[in-house]
Formats: structure tokens, C-alpha cells, sequence
């Protein structure tokens, strides 16, 4: 079976054009590694770049990689048009049997929409719903890309839900769907747990990209009132923090007051091992954004039996389900978190210990690889006059 799989390489996402391996974001870094190990596919993984990059010729044995130099016109500008073109063009003469647009963040899913062959989209972050949250305005970026997602899932032929709350969303837009989450990256059950903590204050750690939506500033006033009333604790907060944002301009002038008290410090980006680092020395994930379609950073802090203090928001209820030491609780009920937290910290910072179980039997790469590989038979017996099993 040979399959396109569309996605962005974050080289040029992050304009790291010096580097000369390609990267792609964690979900779908975790279905690729799944995808590696399956002989009876033949993958091909492409990507548009605004500029020539080293691309490797393969990422696996059944993997090809193919980098296409699309100029700076043909991206958002004129509704990736070049880029949709660029994609056209490779596929026609690779001639996959299914092809499968990656996020609908860029012109990944549109270009599979438009592809001419049988194609699918996943969906890994609502664009629709993401614009709600910031408050998006005429031609931003965000108004832009929920607009460009409305168009790809009504034209796509089935579409990739991460989670019930992603499906509920799709579902105006498109009625075939399939409900598949993402997987979590083989290094996060690769490495040994850790231990118990037995020195130091406890670290609870914040992931994501410094933004409105995601909260990084409430959740250091949380802090700061926890500090206050005599808590001692770290609170760790990891991800890009982009200063042309005023909002992130703001988390970074509060943080600078914060690491000076000594209860939280922003450690910006982190590679995978790093990060991984960072978790087995913390105690606690805090993730209360008011958008979330599905919530890897969750999945992949439980993974390393973190104790969860979250929203009941998006996708999150599904990886927190019948979680060992998963607690969510209303968005904006800052109340009852703390008082939780308190609990916690006063009670020792107990860590789960099968979390981690739980992860793997719902989120690992083979189980999540061998249900897309399901998913690509059905449609392609339904093309031949067969019943579809989706």
C-alpha cells in the first residue's frame, strides 16, 4: 500500500533552514515511528519549504522524504496555492493510493483536499476554535486558517479526530469520521521510569507555546498565591514564547519577578530528551488552556507517571479518564485547583505510579500506526465496490 502523508517540516515553521535533518511536530514524529514498522506500506512524506533545505532522501526503510521549494508567494498570501500546486505535481508522479493531510494549522490538509486521489485529514488542532479563543481578527493568521480548515474537512473524504471533542466539532463540516488519537513519542516509554523524590521542593511543570489561549499567566498568579501562603514549590514553564506577542512579553516580565522570589522559572524550548529530563524531575503537570483538541503534553506528562492538575477542557477528559492521579476541574475554577494543589503539596506530592501503563495501552505508536493502516484498507476497498469498514 503506498500512502502520501503530508505534513510541515518545522525547520521551516521555525525558519531553522540550517539544519539538515528534517523535524515535525511530536503527534506526528509518534505516527511516523508507528508507520516505520509496518513492511506492507510504502510511506512518502512530503513537505514544502520557502527556501532549499538538505532533505534525506529516506527517514526508514519504507519511509521516502520529499522536500518541495515552493517561493514565498505560494503560501499564505494567496491561500497556499503554490503550495497546493507543488504537492499536486509530486503526487501525480508518485501515485499513492491514499493520501493523508496532516493538520489543518497550514496547507497540509487543504493540498490533501485537493490532491485528485482518495485523501483523508487529520486534525490536531481546531483552527475554527482556536480563532474563537484568541479572539481572532479580519485576515489574522488564525481567521485566516479556520477558514482554510472549513474547506479542506467539507472537501477531504474523511477526517482523523483526536478526540470526541474534535469529532463533535468536525462533524458539522463532514460526516465521515474517524475517532484515532494521536500517539505518544516512543522516548517517552523508552527510558526507565524514575524513582521516588526524596529531596528538594516539589516541581510542578506548564507546557505549551506562551500564548492566551494556554494561560501561562494565570497559572503563575496561581502560583504566586500559592507561594504567598507559604508553599514551597518550583513551578517549571517550557515552550516557545514569541516577543512580538504581548502577551507573551508580559508572562516573560512577571517571570523575571517570579525566578528572583525563587518559585517559578521559563525554561523555553526543549528538545524530546530534555524534556523528558524535566518531567522525571517533576512531581505535577498544571495544562488549563481554554482550547485544547486533544492534549499530547497531558498524555506524554502522564506517560512519566506525573500527577495531573488540568482543565476539563477539549480533549483532555479523554486522556484523564480513569487516570491514577488525574484531577480536572471546570475551566476558571482557580478555587478548587488550588485548594487540590494544596492538598497535594501538604500531603507529600504523592506521584502515580500506573499512569503510565494507562498511556501506553491507549497511546502507543503500534497500536495508533495499525489503526490508520486499518483505516487506509477500508477506503480502499470502498473504492473498489467492497463495504467500507470505518
Amino acid at each position: 500500500m503506498r500512502v502520501a502523508i503530508l505534513t510541515t517540516d518545522n525547520r521551516e515553521f521555525q525558519r531553522s533552514y540550517e539544519e539538515t535533518e528534517p523535524r515535525f511536530g511530536p503527534a506526528v514524529e509518534a505516527l511516523l515511528e508507528g508507520l516505520f514498522a509496518l513492511s506492507a506500506l510504502e510511506v512518502h512524506v512530503i513537505a514544502c519549504t520557502q527556501r532549499p533545505m538538505h532533505a534525506p532522501e529516506k527517514l526508514a526503510d519504507n519511509t521516502w522524504f520529499h522536500l518541495l521549494h515552493v517561493p514565498k508567494i505560494g503560501w499564505l498570501r494567496t491561500g497556499y496555492q503554490g503550495c497546493v500546486r507543488a504537492l499536486r505535481r509530486k503526487l501525480r508522479k508518485l501515485n499513492p493510493q491514499i493520501v493523508h493531510g496532516q493538520g489543518t494549522e497550514r496547507e497540509c490538509a487543504l493540498a490533501a483536499a485537493f490532491s485528485g486521489f482518495p485523501n483523508v485529514v487529520t486534525v490536531h488542532g481546531n483552527m475554527g476554535a482556536v480563532a474563537r479563543a484568541v479572539g481572532a481578527h479580519l485576515g489574522s493568521y488564525h481567521w485566516c486558517a479556520a477558514r482554510i480548515e472549513r474547506l479542506a474537512l467539507r472537501r477531504t473524504n474523511g477526517v482523523f479526530c483526536n478526540s470526541e471533542y474534535t469529532e463533535m466539532l468536525v462533524r458539522r463540516f463532514n460526516r465521515r469520521t474517524w475517532l484515532v488519537p494521536n500517539a505518544i513519542r516512543l522516548p517517552f516509554f523508552a527510558r526507565p521510569l524514575p524513582g521516588p523524590h526524596t529531596a528538594g521542593n516539589p516541581v510542578l511543570v506548564n507546557i505549551g507555546v506562551v500564548a492566551p489561549y494556554k494561560r501561562q499567566s494565570e497559572v503563575l498568579a496561581l502560583a504566586r498565591e500559592l507561594h504567598q501562603a507559604g508553599h514551597r514549590f518550583e513551578l517549571q514553564f517550557v515552550g516557545p514564547a514569541d516577543s512580538r506577542s504581548a502577551y507573551a512579553r508580559s508572562f516573560l516580565e512577571q517571570i523575571r519577578t517570579a525566578e528572583k522570589n525563587g518559585y517559578a522559572h521559563y525554561l523555553g524550548m526543549l528538545k524530546v530528551d530534555a524534556l523528558i529530563e524535566r518531567l522525571d524531575q517533576a512531581s505535577a503537570l498544571i495544562h488549563v488552556p481554554t482550547e485544547e483538541a486533544f492534549g499530547l503534553v497531558v498524555a506524554e506528562a502522564l506517560a512519566r507517571n506525573l500527577k495531573l492538575f488540568g482543565a476539563q477542557v477539549g480533549g483532555i477528559p479523554d486522556i484523564a479518564e480513569g487516570v491514577e492521579g488525574a484531577e480536572l476541574f471546570p475551566l476558571g475554577d482557580e478555587v478548587r485547583m488550588r485548594h487540590s494543589i494544596e492538598r497535594w503539596l501538604d500531603s507529600g506530592c504523592a506521584r502515580p505510579t500506573e499512569a503510565a501503563l494507562t498511556m501506553r495501552s491507549r497511546y502507543d505508536t503500534e497500536i495508533i500506526a495499525a489503526r490508520h493502516f486499518e483505516i487506509y484498507e477500508s477506503l480502499i476497498r470502498s473504492r473498489d465496490g467492497a463495504i467500507v469498514q470505518g
